[in-house]
Protein backbone atom coordinates (compact mmCIF):
# COMPACT_ATOMS: atom_id res chain seq x y z
CA UNK A 1 0.00 0.00 0.00
CA UNK A 2 1.34 3.47 -0.85
CA UNK A 3 2.44 5.82 2.43
CA UNK A 4 -1.50 7.76 2.84
CA UNK A 5 -2.97 4.23 3.09
CA UNK A 6 -0.43 2.66 5.43
CA UNK A 7 -1.17 6.14 7.86
CA UNK A 8 -4.80 5.33 7.64
CA UNK A 9 -3.47 1.47 8.37
CA UNK A 10 -2.07 3.08 11.39
CA UNK A 11 -4.87 5.04 13.02
CA UNK A 12 -7.00 2.34 12.91
CA UNK A 13 -4.47 -0.36 14.39
CA UNK A 14 -1.86 2.16 16.56
CA UNK A 15 0.07 3.03 13.55
CA UNK A 16 1.18 6.76 12.34
CA UNK A 17 1.80 9.11 10.35
CA UNK A 18 5.18 9.13 9.95
CA UNK A 19 8.01 7.51 7.51
CA UNK A 20 7.28 4.22 7.59
CA UNK A 21 7.60 2.21 4.38
CA UNK A 22 5.04 1.65 1.59
CA UNK A 23 3.88 -1.32 0.42
CA UNK A 24 0.96 -2.56 -1.83
CA UNK A 25 -2.08 -4.47 -0.50
CA UNK A 26 -4.15 -7.47 -2.00
CA UNK A 27 -7.10 -6.12 -3.84
CA UNK A 28 -10.03 -8.51 -5.05
CA UNK A 29 -12.66 -6.50 -7.51
CA UNK A 30 -16.47 -8.09 -8.42
CA UNK A 31 -17.78 -7.18 -11.36
CA UNK A 32 -20.81 -6.28 -9.41
CA UNK A 33 -18.25 -3.33 -7.74
CA UNK A 34 -18.16 -5.37 -4.53
CA UNK A 35 -14.21 -5.18 -3.26
CA UNK A 36 -12.24 -7.24 -0.90
CA UNK A 37 -8.48 -6.07 0.13
CA UNK A 38 -6.30 -7.17 3.10
CA UNK A 39 -3.15 -5.21 4.60
CA UNK A 40 -1.43 -5.06 7.76
CA UNK A 41 2.74 -5.76 8.62
CA UNK A 42 4.32 -7.75 10.90
CA UNK A 43 7.03 -7.01 13.93
CA UNK A 44 9.71 -9.06 15.69
CA UNK A 45 11.83 -7.78 18.06
CA UNK A 46 14.51 -9.35 20.53
CA UNK A 47 14.15 -7.28 24.08
CA UNK A 48 16.54 -7.16 26.63
CA UNK A 49 16.16 -5.04 30.28
CA UNK A 50 17.37 -4.90 33.25
CA UNK A 51 15.03 -3.55 36.05
CA UNK A 52 16.32 -2.38 39.32
CA UNK A 53 14.23 -4.39 42.54
CA UNK A 54 10.78 -2.36 43.17
CA UNK A 55 10.82 -0.44 46.31
CA UNK A 56 8.96 -1.60 49.07
CA UNK A 57 5.38 -0.96 50.15
CA UNK A 58 4.88 1.25 46.94
CA UNK A 59 1.56 1.79 45.33
CA UNK A 60 1.45 2.28 41.12
CA UNK A 61 4.38 2.11 38.72
CA UNK A 62 4.69 0.44 35.36
CA UNK A 63 7.73 -0.76 34.48
CA UNK A 64 7.29 -4.48 35.10
CA UNK A 65 9.80 -7.29 36.36
CA UNK A 66 9.26 -5.40 39.62
CA UNK A 67 8.21 -7.71 42.62
CA UNK A 68 10.03 -6.89 45.80
CA UNK A 69 12.71 -9.75 46.27
CA UNK A 70 14.67 -7.95 48.82
CA UNK A 71 18.13 -8.69 47.92
CA UNK A 72 18.37 -5.52 46.01
CA UNK A 73 20.05 -7.32 42.83
CA UNK A 74 18.52 -6.07 39.32
CA UNK A 75 16.43 -8.01 37.00
CA UNK A 76 17.16 -9.03 33.65
CA UNK A 77 15.22 -10.71 30.52
CA UNK A 78 15.35 -11.75 27.37
CA UNK A 79 12.27 -12.08 25.20
CA UNK A 80 11.76 -12.62 21.29
CA UNK A 81 8.05 -10.51 21.11
CA UNK A 82 6.65 -7.93 19.75
CA UNK A 83 6.74 -4.37 20.11
CA UNK A 84 4.38 -1.68 20.96
CA UNK A 85 2.48 -2.82 17.71
CA UNK A 86 1.31 -6.41 17.78
CA UNK A 87 0.74 -7.89 14.32
CA UNK A 88 -1.25 -6.47 12.26
CA UNK A 89 -4.05 -7.95 9.82
CA UNK A 90 -6.73 -5.89 8.31
CA UNK A 91 -9.79 -7.19 6.17
CA UNK A 92 -11.60 -4.72 3.92
CA UNK A 93 -14.60 -5.06 2.34
CA UNK A 94 -16.21 -1.93 0.58
CA UNK A 95 -19.59 -1.93 -1.41
CA UNK A 96 -20.44 0.11 -4.68
CA UNK A 97 -20.70 3.54 -4.18
CA UNK A 98 -24.25 4.40 -3.82
CA UNK A 99 -25.89 8.08 -4.49
CA UNK A 100 -21.92 9.29 -3.98
CA UNK A 101 -21.51 7.50 -0.69
CA UNK A 102 -18.74 5.14 -0.13
CA UNK A 103 -20.03 2.28 2.58
CA UNK A 104 -17.02 0.10 4.06
CA UNK A 105 -17.00 -2.56 6.94
CA UNK A 106 -13.37 -3.62 8.53
CA UNK A 107 -12.36 -6.20 10.50
CA UNK A 108 -8.65 -5.70 12.51
CA UNK A 109 -7.01 -8.73 14.16
CA UNK A 110 -3.80 -7.96 16.15
CA UNK A 111 -1.67 -11.66 17.31
CA UNK A 112 1.13 -11.31 19.29
CA UNK A 113 4.15 -14.12 18.60
CA UNK A 114 5.41 -14.44 22.05
CA UNK A 115 4.70 -17.09 24.60
CA UNK A 116 2.90 -16.63 27.77
CA UNK A 117 5.05 -15.20 30.82
CA UNK A 118 6.46 -18.60 31.86
CA UNK A 119 7.86 -19.44 28.86
CA UNK A 120 5.79 -22.77 27.65
CA UNK A 121 5.53 -22.64 23.89
CA UNK A 122 2.51 -24.65 23.82
CA UNK A 123 0.12 -21.77 24.67
CA UNK A 124 -1.64 -19.78 21.71
CA UNK A 125 -0.29 -15.73 22.22
CA UNK A 126 -2.85 -12.90 22.69
CA UNK A 127 -5.49 -12.42 19.53
CA UNK A 128 -6.65 -9.14 19.78
CA UNK A 129 -9.95 -7.74 17.95
CA UNK A 130 -9.98 -4.25 18.20
CA UNK A 131 -11.59 -3.06 15.06
CA UNK A 132 -14.83 -4.20 13.80
CA UNK A 133 -16.34 -1.32 12.81
CA UNK A 134 -18.27 0.00 9.21
CA UNK A 135 -17.57 3.62 7.87
CA UNK A 136 -19.89 6.05 5.14
CA UNK A 137 -17.91 8.44 3.78
CA UNK A 138 -19.27 11.35 0.94
CA UNK A 139 -19.32 14.91 0.60
CA UNK A 140 -20.38 15.02 4.09
CA UNK A 141 -17.90 14.01 5.82
CA UNK A 142 -17.20 10.56 7.13
CA UNK A 143 -19.76 8.49 9.61
CA UNK A 144 -18.01 5.43 11.73
CA UNK A 145 -19.89 2.97 13.76
CA UNK A 146 -18.54 0.09 15.54
CA UNK A 147 -15.25 -0.54 17.10
CA UNK A 148 -12.26 1.82 16.62
CA UNK A 149 -9.31 3.31 17.90
CA UNK A 150 -11.16 6.34 20.68
CA UNK A 151 -10.10 10.13 19.61
CA UNK A 152 -8.81 11.25 23.33
CA UNK A 153 -4.77 11.19 23.08
CA UNK A 154 -4.68 9.34 20.02
CA UNK A 155 -2.88 11.18 17.78
CA UNK A 156 -0.42 11.77 20.94
CA UNK A 157 0.55 8.22 20.49
CA UNK A 158 -0.21 7.88 16.79
CA UNK A 159 2.73 10.42 16.60
CA UNK A 160 5.19 8.50 18.49
CA UNK A 161 8.36 7.22 16.93
CA UNK A 162 8.17 4.08 19.37
CA UNK A 163 5.05 3.20 17.88
CA UNK A 164 7.23 1.12 15.28
CA UNK A 165 9.41 0.28 18.03
CA UNK A 166 9.40 -1.81 21.63
CA UNK A 167 9.89 2.14 24.42
CA UNK A 168 9.10 0.75 27.57
CA UNK A 169 8.59 -2.95 27.72
CA UNK A 170 5.87 -2.85 30.84
CA UNK A 171 4.04 -5.64 32.62
CA UNK A 172 2.07 -7.44 29.93
CA UNK A 173 4.11 -10.44 29.39
CA UNK A 174 1.35 -11.42 26.40
CA UNK A 175 0.78 -7.93 25.06
CA UNK A 176 2.41 -5.36 23.41
CA UNK A 177 5.15 -3.25 24.71
CA UNK A 178 4.22 0.39 26.42
CA UNK A 179 6.26 2.63 24.18
CA UNK A 180 5.54 6.05 25.86
CA UNK A 181 2.42 4.78 27.16
CA UNK A 182 2.31 5.76 30.48
CA UNK A 183 5.98 7.78 30.03
CA UNK A 184 4.13 10.92 27.81
CA UNK A 185 0.37 10.03 26.97
CA UNK A 186 -1.96 7.69 27.77
CA UNK A 187 -3.19 4.33 25.83
CA UNK A 188 -6.82 5.77 24.21
CA UNK A 189 -7.69 2.41 23.86
CA UNK A 190 -10.24 1.24 20.98
CA UNK A 191 -13.91 1.26 21.86
CA UNK A 192 -17.33 0.67 20.59
CA UNK A 193 -18.28 4.19 19.35
CA UNK A 194 -20.72 6.27 17.04
CA UNK A 195 -18.56 8.69 15.04
CA UNK A 196 -18.82 12.22 12.49
CA UNK A 197 -15.75 13.56 11.49
CA UNK A 198 -16.23 16.84 8.71
CA UNK A 199 -14.58 16.71 5.68
CA UNK A 200 -11.53 19.29 5.39
CA UNK A 201 -12.34 22.48 5.68
CA UNK A 202 -8.63 24.16 4.32
CA UNK A 203 -7.02 21.61 6.18
CA UNK A 204 -9.30 21.27 9.59
CA UNK A 205 -11.30 18.27 10.31
CA UNK A 206 -13.76 18.08 13.29
CA UNK A 207 -14.51 14.74 14.83
CA UNK A 208 -16.91 14.42 17.69
CA UNK A 209 -17.69 10.72 19.10
CA UNK A 210 -20.46 9.21 21.69
CA UNK A 211 -18.80 6.10 23.19
CA UNK A 212 -19.52 3.26 25.12
CA UNK A 213 -19.09 4.03 28.84
CA UNK A 214 -15.92 2.77 30.93
CA UNK A 215 -15.82 2.64 35.00
CA UNK A 216 -14.03 5.47 36.63
CA UNK A 217 -12.26 3.73 39.50
CA UNK A 218 -14.88 2.23 41.72
CA UNK A 219 -17.44 4.45 40.80
CA UNK A 220 -19.45 1.67 38.22
CA UNK A 221 -22.80 3.04 37.66
CA UNK A 222 -22.61 4.37 33.75
CA UNK A 223 -25.96 5.90 32.72
CA UNK A 224 -24.48 8.86 31.09
CA UNK A 225 -22.24 8.78 27.51
CA UNK A 226 -18.61 9.29 27.36
CA UNK A 227 -17.82 11.77 24.69
CA UNK A 228 -14.85 12.46 22.95
CA UNK A 229 -13.89 15.02 20.44
CA UNK A 230 -10.71 16.21 18.03
CA UNK A 231 -10.27 19.30 15.92
CA UNK A 232 -6.98 18.57 13.99
CA UNK A 233 -5.49 20.60 10.97
CA UNK A 234 -3.27 19.84 8.42
CA UNK A 235 -0.95 21.31 5.70
CA UNK A 236 2.13 21.13 3.35
CA UNK A 237 3.83 24.66 2.19
CA UNK A 238 7.24 25.59 0.44
CA UNK A 239 8.19 21.98 2.02
CA UNK A 240 7.13 22.62 5.41
CA UNK A 241 4.40 19.83 6.49
CA UNK A 242 2.99 21.04 9.69
CA UNK A 243 0.31 19.37 11.48
CA UNK A 244 -1.54 19.94 15.11
CA UNK A 245 -4.53 18.90 17.29
CA UNK A 246 -6.08 19.31 20.38
CA UNK A 247 -8.95 16.74 21.22
CA UNK A 248 -10.88 16.08 24.84
CA UNK A 249 -12.40 13.95 27.24
CA UNK A 250 -16.01 13.86 29.53
CA UNK A 251 -17.18 11.25 31.21
CA UNK A 252 -19.20 11.07 34.55
CA UNK A 253 -20.12 8.00 36.84
CA UNK A 254 -22.06 7.01 39.80
CA UNK A 255 -21.06 5.50 43.04
CA UNK A 256 -24.19 3.10 44.37
CA UNK A 257 -26.11 3.90 47.16
CA UNK A 258 -24.09 0.76 49.40
CA UNK A 259 -20.95 2.11 48.19
CA UNK A 260 -18.28 2.17 51.10
CA UNK A 261 -17.08 5.23 49.24
CA UNK A 262 -19.40 8.14 48.50
CA UNK A 263 -22.34 6.71 48.78
CA UNK A 264 -24.85 7.91 45.82
CA UNK A 265 -21.76 10.30 44.93
CA UNK A 266 -20.25 10.50 41.12
CA UNK A 267 -16.46 10.64 39.59
CA UNK A 268 -16.12 13.10 36.77
CA UNK A 269 -13.42 12.14 33.96
CA UNK A 270 -12.12 15.21 32.42
CA UNK A 271 -9.73 15.53 30.04
CA UNK A 272 -7.54 17.43 27.31
CA UNK A 273 -4.33 17.41 24.93
CA UNK A 274 -2.82 18.23 22.12
CA UNK A 275 0.37 18.51 19.99
CA UNK A 276 2.62 20.22 16.79
CA UNK A 277 4.53 18.20 14.69
CA UNK A 278 6.41 20.06 11.81
CA UNK A 279 8.81 18.47 8.70
CA UNK A 280 11.46 20.32 7.02
CA UNK A 281 13.46 18.77 4.77
CA UNK A 282 14.89 14.95 7.00
CA UNK A 283 13.89 17.40 10.06
CA UNK A 284 10.21 16.55 11.85
CA UNK A 285 10.06 17.95 15.42
CA UNK A 286 7.25 17.30 17.75
CA UNK A 287 5.93 18.37 20.74
CA UNK A 288 2.40 16.75 22.69
CA UNK A 289 0.94 17.07 25.62
CA UNK A 290 -2.35 15.91 28.31
CA UNK A 291 -3.76 16.90 31.24
CA UNK A 292 -7.11 16.64 32.99
CA UNK A 293 -8.88 14.79 36.08
CA UNK A 294 -9.67 10.81 36.35
CA UNK A 295 -7.42 9.91 34.06
CA UNK A 296 -5.29 7.52 35.25
CA UNK A 297 -1.66 6.72 34.35
CA UNK A 298 -1.55 4.25 32.11
CA UNK A 299 -4.72 3.26 30.22
CA UNK A 300 -7.28 6.09 29.99
CA UNK A 301 -9.82 6.11 33.30
CA UNK A 302 -7.96 2.78 34.58
CA UNK A 303 -8.39 1.42 38.09
CA UNK A 304 -5.80 4.64 39.31
CA UNK A 305 -7.66 6.92 38.46
CA UNK A 306 -9.17 7.91 41.65
CA UNK A 307 -7.84 8.08 45.10
CA UNK A 308 -9.17 5.77 47.79
CA UNK A 309 -11.13 7.89 49.08
CA UNK A 310 -13.30 8.49 45.57
CA UNK A 311 -11.54 11.47 44.61
CA UNK A 312 -10.61 12.60 41.15
CA UNK A 313 -6.43 12.82 40.65
CA UNK A 314 -5.63 15.55 38.80
CA UNK A 315 -2.83 13.91 35.78
CA UNK A 316 -0.83 15.13 33.19
CA UNK A 317 2.35 14.72 30.83
CA UNK A 318 4.12 15.54 27.52
CA UNK A 319 6.21 13.95 25.04
CA UNK A 320 9.25 15.60 22.82
CA UNK A 321 10.78 14.47 19.91
CA UNK A 322 12.81 15.15 17.10
CA UNK A 323 14.03 12.61 13.85
CA UNK A 324 15.77 13.33 11.36
CA UNK A 325 16.73 11.76 7.85
CA UNK A 326 20.12 10.73 7.78
CA UNK A 327 19.65 9.60 3.89
CA UNK A 328 16.64 8.35 1.69
CA UNK A 329 16.87 4.80 3.71
CA UNK A 330 18.60 6.06 7.05
CA UNK A 331 16.39 8.02 9.97
CA UNK A 332 17.72 8.91 13.01
CA UNK A 333 15.21 9.67 16.32
CA UNK A 334 15.20 10.64 19.92
CA UNK A 335 12.58 11.66 22.33
CA UNK A 336 11.30 11.85 25.91
CA UNK A 337 8.38 12.05 28.29
CA UNK A 338 6.55 12.10 31.48
CA UNK A 339 3.11 10.90 32.95
CA UNK A 340 2.32 12.40 36.41
CA UNK A 341 -0.49 12.20 38.91
CA UNK A 342 -1.06 14.66 41.85
CA UNK A 343 -1.79 13.48 45.36
CA UNK A 344 -5.34 13.80 45.94
CA UNK A 345 -7.30 13.10 49.47
CA UNK A 346 -6.76 9.65 50.68
CA UNK A 347 -3.31 9.43 48.78
CA UNK A 348 0.17 9.38 50.62
CA UNK A 349 4.04 9.46 50.22
CA UNK A 350 4.16 5.95 48.74
CA UNK A 351 1.44 6.55 45.77
CA UNK A 352 3.16 6.81 42.19
CA UNK A 353 4.26 11.00 41.42
CA UNK A 354 6.07 10.26 37.83
CA UNK A 355 6.75 7.79 35.34
CA UNK A 356 9.71 8.84 32.82
CA UNK A 357 11.18 8.01 29.74
CA UNK A 358 13.90 8.52 27.04
CA UNK A 359 14.68 6.63 23.67
CA UNK A 360 17.22 6.86 20.95
CA UNK A 361 16.32 4.54 17.72
CA UNK A 362 18.08 4.28 14.43
CA UNK A 363 15.69 2.83 11.48
CA UNK A 364 16.83 1.57 8.75
CA UNK A 365 14.30 0.91 5.21
CA UNK A 366 15.98 -2.14 3.72
CA UNK A 367 13.08 -2.04 1.09
CA UNK A 368 10.21 0.00 0.53
CA UNK A 369 7.94 -2.49 2.77
CA UNK A 370 10.76 -3.90 5.14
CA UNK A 371 12.11 -2.18 8.03
CA UNK A 372 15.31 -2.78 10.75
CA UNK A 373 14.81 -0.58 14.12
CA UNK A 374 17.38 -0.45 16.95
CA UNK A 375 16.37 1.16 20.29
CA UNK A 376 17.92 2.14 23.75
CA UNK A 377 15.53 3.27 26.17
CA UNK A 378 15.65 4.92 29.72
CA UNK A 379 13.01 5.19 31.86
CA UNK A 380 12.42 5.76 35.44
CA UNK A 381 9.17 5.07 37.81
CA UNK A 382 9.34 7.98 41.06
CA UNK A 383 7.49 7.97 44.11
CA UNK A 384 5.82 10.84 46.29
CA UNK A 385 8.82 9.79 48.87
CA UNK A 386 11.65 9.75 46.72
CA UNK A 387 11.91 6.32 46.13
CA UNK A 388 12.79 5.43 42.21
CA UNK A 389 13.11 2.54 40.33
CA UNK A 390 15.11 2.25 36.94
CA UNK A 391 15.56 0.57 33.65
CA UNK A 392 17.66 -0.18 30.70
CA UNK A 393 16.00 -1.40 27.74
CA UNK A 394 17.75 -2.30 24.69
CA UNK A 395 15.68 -3.83 20.99
CA UNK A 396 16.59 -4.69 17.67
CA UNK A 397 13.78 -5.75 15.35
CA UNK A 398 12.13 -5.58 11.91
CA UNK A 399 8.46 -4.56 10.40
CA UNK A 400 7.29 -6.22 7.23
CA UNK A 401 4.21 -4.32 5.75
CA UNK A 402 1.82 -5.31 2.88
Amino acid sequence: MQKKNVTTLAAALLLAAVAAPSAQAFDVGGSNGWKFSTDGFLNVFATYQTVEERPAGVIGGSLGLDQTGGTGERQQQFRIRTGLLPVGIGLNIKAPTTKGVDYAIRLGMYPQIQNEENGRTDISPNIDFREINMTADGSFGQVLAGRAINLYQAKNILTDMTLFGAGVIGPVSNGPTMGHIGYGYLYPNFGAQIRYTTPSLSGVKVAFSVNDTNDIGSATIRNIPRLETEISYATALNGVKLQAWVSGLYQRASFSETSPIEPDGHATSLGGAGGVQVGMGGLDLLASCYGGQALGMLGIQGGDALSSTGEERDNWGFLTQATYKLTPVLKLGVNYGQSRAELAEGDGPLNIQKQHAAVVAVTYNVTDFVQVIGEYTWAQDRWFNGATQDANIGAVGTFIYW
